[in-house]
């Protein structure tokens, strides 16, 4: 979801709410990577073949269908500049999963076994499913590490880093410092975590919970308690109990969702209509054409949102760049950018810009050699470092406002030292 959404980042951001990570069968065939030399699967002498996993539709209508735009729009431009090492990139798309475990894992294993992918990049999903078959398989995936399968295993990489780290990782403070910012101060405040009842939300609590409280904050309520697979027609349950939470039953001073956008359009406009006048977060919903229907408009309006890349707001040469490189991959078209177009694009640029490193002789082995010692800086994301990557996030992120139908930047771009998990 911009030391850095829509969640462990939540994306901040953000813990984008995951169902059923790696509990789905594995089984598959062996497709072992061959020799130096171009013998790889997917690697011939001009083109390296490259596919996706996008969450494009789902039942709750959320869609991530543009990370794939954005992905495309960074392989166009590296083929434009003559591609990797003197190789094209051949990609294929992203796949949908829908959202749907058994999905993601179908997906994975089509682009292995049967489109013969040298690379996954990008997936982006609140499931991952695939991520064992992918590992053993040794494919090189990268995505937005919103899910603990990007916080480990040897071959998946998270654009932005690992955002659900296991005890001994660290925490991205992001979220707690900006939202410290917007507040004046963490001192005497409160704040109030709500995420869906899944093992995503539960970690994100857990995770929020700990990060929040060494900010400062005061935790006036954290619970994973709104049904992940079916959105409330009621809000008034969370909303009583959220707004008598703070010192003394008082409103918290902050309300932060770690939900998708039908999920915050709900709670936020509930919110209002009881009158709440404190800050609300979420690390998803940075996306112009939310702004099209008036009720979608007035529900997130004066939020903020947490993002872990460069605010499109940004004047720097790499934004500028990203901007041209999306609007030649959608025809010439002045599109409106959203974060998963940067998702998109920063998953494709990490694993170019590793596998440019690993040299002409490009295997899974050269790959994993080059990611071992890979370090840059400046990039949109940050500062970024594998394998550090694989453990903690970039640590680096922005919160925007909407105001008055338009984003506005309210803590600029900065990285913030993590924090032990623990």
């Amino acid at each position: 979801m911009p030391r850095p959404i829509r969640t462990l980042a939540a994306a901040a951001a953000a813990l984008l709410l995951a169902t059923a990570c790696n509990s789905a069968s594995t089984g598959g065939t062996s497709d072992e990577p061959g020799s130096p030399g171009g013998s790889a699967r997917g690697v011939t002498a001009d083109t390296i073949k490259v596919g996706g996993i996008v969450s494009m539709t789902t039942a709750s209508g959320y869609s991530k269908k543009d990370t794939d735009l954005g992905a495309k729009a960074r392989y166009d431009r590296a083929n434009a500049e003559g591609g990797v090492n003197g190789r094209r990139i051949d990609y294929l798309g992203a796949e949908d999963d829908g959202q749907d475990p058994a999905r993601n894992l179908a997906a994975a294993r089509k682009l292995v076994q049967q489109d013969k992918v040298f690379a996954v990049s990008p997936m982006s999903s609140v499931t991952f499913a695939g991520a064992d078959f992918l590992d053993r398989q040794k494919v090189p995936t990268v995505g937005w590490g919103t899910l603990p399968s990007f916080c480990g295993p040897k071959h998946l990489y998270g654009f932005n880093g690992c955002l659900v780290p296991t005890p001994g990782g660290t925490l991205n403070q992001t979220w707690p410092e900006g939202l410290a910012t917007v507040l004046g101060g963490a001192r005497g405040k409160s704040v109030a975590l709500i995420a869906g009842d899944n093992d995503a939300g539960k970690f994100g609590i857990r995770t929020f919970t700990q990060g929040f409280k060494a900010a400062g904050f005061q935790l006036a309520y954290a619970k994973a308690a709104v049904p992940a697979t079916s959105l409330p027609s009621d809000w008034s349950a969370y909303t009583k109990e959220i707004l008598r939470s703070g010192p003394g039953g008082r409103a918290p001073d902050a309300v932060v969702s770690v939900m998708q956008t039908p999920y915050n359009i709900g709670l936020f406009t509930a919110l209002k209509r009881s009158g709440y006048k404190g800050v609300i977060s979420d690390p998803t919903d940075y996306d112009p054409g939310l702004l099209a229907k008036d009720a979608t408009r007035q529900a997130l309006d004066g939020v903020h949102v947490l993002l872990q890349f460069q605010p499109f707001e940004s004047e720097s040469p790499a934004m500028a760049r990203f901007k041209a490189d999306i609007k030649k991959a959608a025809g010439g078209k002045d599109v409106p950018l959203n974060m998963h177009m940067m998702t998109g694009y920063m998953s494709a640029d990490l694993f170019l810009s590793i596998a440019a490193k690993a040299g002409k002789d490009l295997t899974v082995e050269s790959f994993q050699q080059a990611a071992a010692g890979f370090s840059d800086t400046g990039t949109l994301v940050g500062d970024r470092a594998e394998p550090k990557g694989q453990k903690e996030s970039f640590g680096c992120g922005a919160l925007v406002r909407l105001k008055n139908g338009r984003y506005e930047v309210a803590v600029p771009f900065k990285c913030y030292p993590p924090i032990p998990f623990g």
